[in-house]
């Protein structure tokens, strides 16, 4: 039998509107949507979905993850741009569809105003290496070298206008110094050419196989792209050490919801990703990866993707970069 106080909660409840009934306390009541930028069995895919692993226990509920690889991540940046901002739908990619993307060509969504940061998650550092094609020396060195014979340096990358590509032009224009970029369909040819000494410098992000060749002596690492040196390389510095910090990139990636999610949300989610990026669980995948854990506060990504949107920017106007 309904009681007095049944009576009342059913009719207050009546005249509620739909969007107050819906608050983010309630959040979540169904499956979570991770969507990856990327192929699966990658570094960012593995990662992802050791995250969902983790996350669902603590939401309390599903965490699915879905791969929509494709246009350098802006395929799978776009689709959930344009999801319902309810907080069941988010993105997993690198900052670089966000950042660097709407200047090499027309995006269907503003990176800007469309997307809102989630969460920061981990870093993968873009090594600077010579080759056997280049004689000992430092980054000054190189730099020396560079200035007596204009042109004359051959820099691979894994493409026109990739982080590596971004990277020498920054650091040409810094230093005033001119050198021949050579842009690889991606990284594994570029690798075996430059075991093969066919170049003198690449730009590349560190990986397992990567630091072997480091160690064996095969390429000579000079300079890393990272927030802090690393603990694989300590003796290596990084680029805004030794003087170029807008040429200090990395592929930083992180979780992005629409524009429109609740914050209660998106403060829920940022706290529970934080707190397993300090746990070792998910720290030991990352390291495994050769990748850094990269916590942060909504505030500290947001003002990470504005800077860094605008550095890019400026990198690929005074270089007059193409994408392939």
């Amino acid at each position: 039998m309904r009681t007095r106080r049944d009576w009342l909660l059913a009719t207050l409840c009546s005249g509620l509107a739909p969007s107050v009934l819906a608050q983010p306390s309630a959040w979540p009541s169904r499956p979570i949507r991770i969507v990856v930028a990327y192929p699966p069995g990658g570094v960012s895919d593995v990662v992802a979905r050791a995250l969902a692993e983790q996350l669902a226990p603590r939401l309390g509920t599903s965490v699915l993850v879905e791969n929509r690889a494709g246009a350098s991540g802006t395929l799978a940046v776009n689709a959930v741009a344009k999801s319902a901002a309810d907080g069941y739908t988010l993105v997993f990619s690198a900052l670089s569809p966000l950042t660097l993307s709407p200047h090499l060509g027309s995006l269907p969504y503003d990176p800007l105003k469309d997307l809102v940061p989630v969460a920061s998650v981990m870093v993968s550092p873009v090594l600077l290496a010579t080759t056997s094609a280049l004689p000992q020396g430092d980054f000054k060195a190189l730099l020396t070298r560079a200035r007596q014979q204009p042109g004359h340096m051959r820099w691979a990358t894994s493409g026109n206008g990739s982080l590596g590509h971004l990277m020498l032009e920054s650091i040409a224009a810094t230093a005033q110094v001119q050198m021949t970029h050579v842009p690889y369909k991606g990284g594994g040819q570029q690798i075996t050419d430059g075991l093969g000494g066919q170049f003198e410098i690449l730009s590349v992000n560190t990986s397992g196989p990567v630091l072997q060749h480091v160690r064996e002596g095969k390429l000579r690492a000079l300079a890393v792209g990272a927030p802090a040196r690393l603990e694989a390389l300590p003796h290596v510095p990084t680029l805004s050490e030794l003087g170029f910090a807008s040429a200090n990139l990395n592929s930083r990636f992180g979780l992005f919801a629409p524009a429109g999610t609740p914050a209660a949300v998106l403060d829920k989610l940022n706290t529970h990703i934080n707190a397993l990026l300090a746990m070792p669980a998910l720290r030991e995948r990352l390291q495994a990866a050769e990748c850094v854990a990269a916590p942060a506060s909504l505030t500290e990504l947001a003002r990470i993707v504005a800077a860094e949107h605008q550095n890019m920017g400026a990198i690929v106007r005074d270089g007059k970069i193409k994408a392939d």
